[in-house]
């Protein structure tokens, strides 16, 4: 039978919420139990969410767990992460607690320095042209500064152009770098501002045309960087000693370092810690991942595709010590971060008090997830600590009450069979076997 429904609802926009509901209810044939499911939650301003994006039918609810145990730079701090992977947050936590003992995370971050790119095409004479962009480097940043005089006045503002010669499929161009100081935001919108209103200037001293005038996320100006001490006496396990433990971590470490396919995944671990935080605060997450693989890419040496954000060796003694670089530009001024109640309210749990502070809180954050990672790699295996927690959302899944859950996660966990199919099985028996 053909699906004659027809995605086009033109003036969709400009329904109200509980209109635009009943519209893609009866296009999708949802339920009322189903469409409960995009109610908002206590707290959350309907009319503040439906001016974030467009077209607004609800909200959907990720997990916020809070890992303890956090010490960076001397501070305690709880961590609000927002992520539906079950294991992260204990990870993170457990982590915490293995570094705390050796003094805790040290951090710091470069200058707040955001990357604005002009693209300028069809220039006869490139490296002449580079020559006349420079020449008027002064006078190009006091136009830039005019359009945000807010941040100027806080100590941000444009701070230096770059200009390269890159040869392409389109011929050579030229593109110019605006370093912009964001200080506590994220940047965006000051950056793109200022790159489109020297966009003419531009070309005009090029002599050709400009096209693209937009923010670049590899944020190289913008780093976070944080160290930690793993001792090694935290390390041992039942069947292994601290010192076998470190080296089964350098062991894990250096094929990532070797092989993509390996580097790609010890660096997803490092996300899942800082995209968790960059959630929770509002800040956006998919700026944050692409500037953190482009980074892993950037640093890649002697021919190799990508490089870990992470490095491991060991100190004097003998002790784990891990260190974390990647571009972390978050911000505490505009966006969701300034609207959103929970986003407002988990900054308030963490305490920073600035876009730096909390880029290196979240660097440390990604350190230890990747330390825990690794440590579960090279000890007992990655499953076993997302065993029962998956285990528990398979049960839940299959229709077990709150209270039948413990016991069909232990049976699952003992068969090593952990599948909704089972989970159903080992539910049915249970429940005949009561009623007999």
């Amino acid at each position: 039978m053909t699906d004659e429904r027809s995605s086009e609802m033109p003036g969709l926009y400009k329904l109200t919420i509980d209109e635009r509901k009943k519209r893609i209810q009866a296009w999708a044939g949802l339920s009322e139990k189903e469409m409960e499911s995009y109610s908002f939650a206590p707290g959350i301003d309907p009319m503040m969410i439906d001016r974030m994006v467009e077209n607004v039918v609800g909200t959907f609810s990720l997990p916020l767990g809070i890992a303890t145990n956090f010490r960076v730079n001397g501070r305690d701090y709880l961590i609000p992460m927002a992520i539906e992977e079950p294991s992260v947050v204990a990870a993170a936590s457990n982590a915490a607690k293995v570094a705390r003992a050796a003094g805790g995370f040290h951090a710091q971050t470069t200058a707040p320095v955001m990357i604005g790119q002009v693209q300028i095409l069809d220039v006869a004479d490139p490296s002449g042209a580079r020559m006349r962009i420079l020449a008027q480097r002064e006078a190009l940043l006091e136009m830039a500064n005019t359009k945000d005089p807010m941040l100027v006045k806080a100590g941000g503002g444009a701070k230096d152009l770059e200009v390269r010669i890159l040869p392409s499929s389109r011929g050579t161009m030229l593109v110019v770098h605006l370093l912009v100081d964001a200080r506590d935001a994220g940047g965006m919108n000051a950056v793109n501002t200022m790159c489109e209103s020297l966009a003419p200037r531009l070309a005009e001293l090029a002599h050709g045309r400009s096209v693209l005038r937009i923010i670049s996320n590899l944020a190289v100006h913008r780093l976070a960087r944080a160290s930690a001490t793993f001792p090694a006496a935290a390390l041992a396990t039942a069947d292994r000693t601290g010192p076998e433990v470190v080296d089964a971590i350098l062991d894990a470490y250096a094929l990532a370092c070797v092989d993509p396919y390996r580097c790609a995944t010890h660096n997803k671990g490092i996300m899942n810690g800082i995209s968790a935080v960059v959630v929770a605060t509002g800040n956006d997450f998919r700026a944050i991942e692409s500037g953190a693989h482009s980074y892993a890419a950037f640093r890649a040496v002697d021919g190799g595709i990508i490089a870990p954000l992470t490095t491991y060796e060991t100190n004097a003694v003998g002790d784990l010590v891990g260190t974390i670089e990647l571009p972390i530009a978050v911000g505490l001024i505009g966006g969701a971060t300034a609207v959103h109640p929970t986003a407002k309210a988990n900054v308030k749990l963490l305490g920073v008090r600035s876009a730096a502070e909390l880029a290196q809180v979240i660097a440390s954050v990604g350190l230890a997830q990747n330390f825990a990672a690794l440590r579960a790699l090279a000890t007992e295996g990655i499953q076993r600590g997302h065993m029962e927690l998956h285990a528990r959302n398979v049960a839940a899944t299959a229709g077990a009450r709150p209270e039948e859950v413990d016991a069909i996660v232990a049976q699952m966990i003992e068969e090593h069979m952990i599948r909704i199919d089972r989970a159903k099985e080992i539910l049915q028996l249970r429940r005949g076997g009561a009623a007999a």
